[in-house]
């Protein structure tokens, strides 16, 4: 089936900034990222315990060069269901070791053995029974340990970087990985809105590739006015640890001790219809920074997608670091979900 949101007039090829202004100043490093797959390992936190009773056997894998829809597929062969029988909660890097779960729908409570699921580079952890399929973004966020290897920089320079990260967070960027070979996924989403038919599976992830490109560049030119962490008037704010907004309201100082201690964090569009809901000058600013996208933010909302917003700001949780050896960094860090290890590395120099 293809589908298409509509042609557009006025469609015109619209680009990012590229490239994105990094929060905290130019790089403090050189390095070489991901030289092996141990070198980014991700493992999810789970946001509930299983019931131990039900028609869902949710599994635990560790999983090592493959994507999380090819494991799912092998799952829906091992147990002879169909593939929307299988569920996870998040997607997880193919190049990297990753632990997440996963949840198959057996009504009769029955699964082929465990040793028959088998292929190179997948291990079962844990596997129980629950009430209900596991749902997309049903975690509490994910845990990341990645080791940078032929690290080139001044040492006290990388230390003072990684604890300004670790103190005040980073802008919260989408990653590259959003985008596609080569950013290819915007214009393909562009080439959508002036009418060009794609699939259903397709038309998803380029809606989502267009709004992430529209939040970047908003982020973008807040990192450059320096505000991305701080706040303007009639900013819209998001509670830290939900997706709840409120505002928009006067910068008060109480609004800035919130801000400081992050609690809420300044909030961008994600766009639809709806219009913006931040108020002067922050509206202004923002609309300032989307100048030349007026075709993709109509596609957007002729697509039926609703106004929403994600923070600008991220906070790293958990965060640690060790040198290994004198070129050789690892980092430790827990990060909420939808949030972009690759963010913590750009503020630091590496990655786009």
């Amino acid at each position: 089936m293809t589908v298409s949101t509509g042609a557009i007039d006025h469609c015109s090829e619209w680009a990012p900034p590229a490239p994105l202004a990094r929060c905290h100043g130019e790089s403090v490093l050189d390095a070489r990222f991901r030289v092996e797959a141990t070198d980014f390992r991700v493992e999810e936190l789970p946001a509930f315990a299983p019931s131990g009773a039900g028609e869902h056997l949710l599994l635990e894998i560790e999983k090592t060069g493959m994507n999380t829809a090819f494991v799912a597929g092998l799952l829906a062969r091992w147990a002879g269901v169909a593939p929307m029988a299988v569920s996870y909660a998040g997607m997880k890097d193919r190049h990297a070791v990753t632990r997440q779960r996963f949840s198959v729908h057996l009504p009769k409570r029955q699964a082929p053995a465990l040793d028959t699921l088998s292929a190179e580079g997948l291990r079962v952890l844990a596997t129980d029974w629950h009430a209900r399929k596991l749902q997309r973004g049903a975690l509490a966020g994910n845990r990341f340990v990645l080791v940078l290897r032929e690290v080139n920089g001044d040492r006290d320079a990388i230390e003072a970087r990684l604890a300004t990260i670790q103190r005040g967070g980073v802008a919260n960027y989408f990653g590259e990985q959003r985008f596609g070979h080569d950013g290819g996924n915007l214009d393909a989403a562009q080439s959508m809105f002036a009418g060009r038919r794609v699939g259903r599976e397709q038309r998803s992830i380029l809606l989502s590739a267009a709004r992430s490109a529209l939040f970047n560049a908003v982020l973008h030119a807040r990192v450059q006015s320096g505000t991305w962490d701080t706040g303007v008037d009639g900013d819209v704010w998001m509670l830290a640890g939900s997706r709840s907004v409120f505002g928009p309201e006067p910068f008060s100082a109480e609004l800035r001790e919130r801000v400081a201690s992050h609690d809420i964090h300044p909030a961008g569009p994600l766009w639809g219809r709806g219009g913006l809901r931040q108020s002067e000058p922050a509206s202004a600013r923002m609309l300032a920074a989307l100048a030349g996208s007026e075709a993709i933010r109509d596609g957007l909302e002729r697509a039926g997608l609703n106004m929403e917003y994600r923070a600008l700001r991220l906070v790293p949780s958990n965060m640690d670091w060790q040198w290994l050896d004198a070129t050789t960094l690892r980092l430790g860090f827990e990060l909420p979900p939808g949030a972009y290890a690759t963010s913590v590395l750009y503020a630091l120099g590496i990655c786009r």
